[in-house]
């Protein structure tokens, strides 16, 4: 999972304020604390129960991560918290912050996500796009906005337990060759999905993405995953109305899907169409949900 810098809309730019993104309180003494008092993570990637990735569906240490450390029962702010947005990567062997973090007395509540942005000017309304062209480099792991928290942790020689899942949403869609489909089915094609809107704000504290409201749509190009099978992040969002959805383009013959169409938080939808002789006889069949995915 590679990172990349992500462009906020000017609109929520504008909104934006410059704050301190580094924790001011991230070394305590380690006298108040127990054993060495260093507070330990065990990052987990969704589905999976590894701490470490192989490229595709799992956490690597090109994979920086941001933490915020409260404490217990206190709102999550910008700034002023225990931890402020710090650095979280994988060593190989340990998940380590950029500076220590010392348990000191009390009880925390902990949250981070994927991918690691600094600055970050709002908890609440924290500006996020996923990629127009997922096929690039690197564009549809890092469009994948991964949550976790671990609530009221006490002081533990045992480290916490980050177990992460998706937010955003996922579609999956399924080629299959129509009967009356002439010559050879291509290996490669193009699939776009039309009509969302790639901008969310989400909430740090409880990792819920919404659509941003002022946000035009656009046009995403799904990444292909061999056998015929492309996919796209979306941000959750409900199409209300029929319109041009899906499209694949093959062999120079653009085939068009109309439908409506809920994007739900945290889920694959996968979606399958016939591709007949006529372009305008494509079938579309809207199959099963499955939550916390895992990557292909």
């Amino acid at each position: 999972m590679k990172t990349r810098i992500h462009t906020l809309p000017a609109a929520l730019l504008g909104l934006a304020f410059a704050l301190a993104s580094c924790g001011d309180r991230l070394e305590a003494s380690e006298a108040s604390a127990p054993a060495d008092g260093r507070m330990t993570f065990d990052v987990r990637y969704p589905a999976t129960s590894s701490p470490t990735r192989v490229t595709g569906d799992h956490f690597d240490s090109s994979d920086p991560i941001g933490l915020y450390v409260t404490q217990n029962g206190t709102p999550l702010e910008v700034a002023g918290n225990y931890v402020n947005n710090a650095l979280l990567t994988w060593d190989g062997a340990t998940w380590t912050p950029s500076q220590p973090v010392y348990w000191d007395g009390g009880t925390y509540d902990i949250f981070a996500y994927y991918p690691y942005t600094t600055p970050v000017n709002s908890v609440d309304n924290f500006p996020f796009t996923v990629a127009d062209d997922q096929t690039l480099s690197g564009a549809f792991e890092s469009s994948d906005f991964l949550f976790a928290s671990a609530l009221s942790q006490s002081a533990s020689d045992t480290p916490v337990a980050l177990q992460f899942r998706h937010v955003m949403s996922r579609l999956q869609v399924r080629l299959i060759r129509g009967e009356d489909f002439e010559g050879d089915f291509p290996d490669e094609a193009e699939v776009y999905i039309h009509g969302t809107v790639p901008t969310a704000t989400i909430d740090l504290s409880v990792g819920i993405a919404t659509k941003y409201n002022y946000g035009t749509t656009h046009t995403l190009r799904a990444k292909p995953l061999g056998s015929h099978e492309y996919a796209a992040i979306v941000v959750p969002q409900r199409l209300n109305s029929r319109q041009p959805f899906i499209e694949v383009v093959m062999k120079g013959v653009s085939y068009l899907v109309e439908s409506s169409f809920l994007f739900k938080p945290g889920i694959q939808h996968t979606v399958s169409i016939t591709i007949e002789k006529n372009p305008e006889q494509v079938k579309i069949d809207i199959g099963g949900e499955i939550e916390d995915w895992e990557e292909a």
